[in-house]
């Protein structure tokens, strides 16, 4: 009997972009077999900053039904697939500060051999997209993590371009999550569940 790979899809979004990429690979890793848990990062901004976004008020509102990421969640699972906005070229500070509660896990050893993963967003093209997943990925190799980045593995990269991870261009809120980027994210969810059930049944 084959053992379900567990998969946690952990990010931080502020107006629903990442929530929705997240949201299509958290079903593409179910369909592909895997147990998931879809979790955010806790928002560290005031309340008065949120709601001078209708944006990020409506999607904050809209997502409390989705947990807030523990440690537990890290350990728990087999693969990890982080999200996060750009933020001038980098990790958001909430995904990051998430991250670096990490450090109790990552001196027991129980952050090294899990497969990792991340996607991302911007409200311009280009935009720092690629230097996100590269910074995001620096984190995952002092986890002696196996990082799995989709490549161009498949012909809907050749689409949206970036072979470090799903990433999606929102032109600040007019440019919906659209096909493409739903492809990209089922096939980014289902290589990451191959391989770290590759993996999980050779151990």
């Amino acid at each position: 009997m084959t053992t379900a790979v567990n998969v946690a899809v952990v990010y931080y979004s502020s107006t629903g972009t990442i929530t929705e990429i997240a949201k299509e690979l958290r079903d593409a890793a179910v369909k592909a077999g895997a147990e998931v848990r879809l979790v955010k990062a806790p928002e560290l901004a005031p309340w008065e900053a949120i709601e001078s976004n209708p944006a990020w008020a409506a999607n904050h509102i809209a997502t409390t039904d989705i947990p807030e990421a523990t440690v537990e969640d890290i350990a728990w699972a087999d693969a990890v697939l982080f999200g996060t906005p750009t933020r001038f070229g980098n990790v958001s500070a909430q995904l990051k500060q998430f991250m670096d509660t990490l450090g109790g896990l990552w001196a027991q050893g129980k952050l090294t051999d899990k497969v990792y993963s991340g996607f991302t967003s911007s409200a311009t093209a280009h935009a720092g997209q690629e230097t996100t997943l590269q910074a995001l990925y620096t984190s995952v190799h002092h986890f002696g993590g196996i990082l799995v980045a989709p490549g161009f593995t498949d012909p809907v990269k050749f689409e949206d371009g970036n072979p470090y991870g799903t990433s999606h261009v929102d032109a600040q809120g007019n440019n919906p999550v659209g096909d493409t980027t739903r492809a990209a994210a089922r096939h980014q969810a289902e290589r990451v569940v191959k391989i770290a059930g590759k993996l999980k049944t050779a151990a």
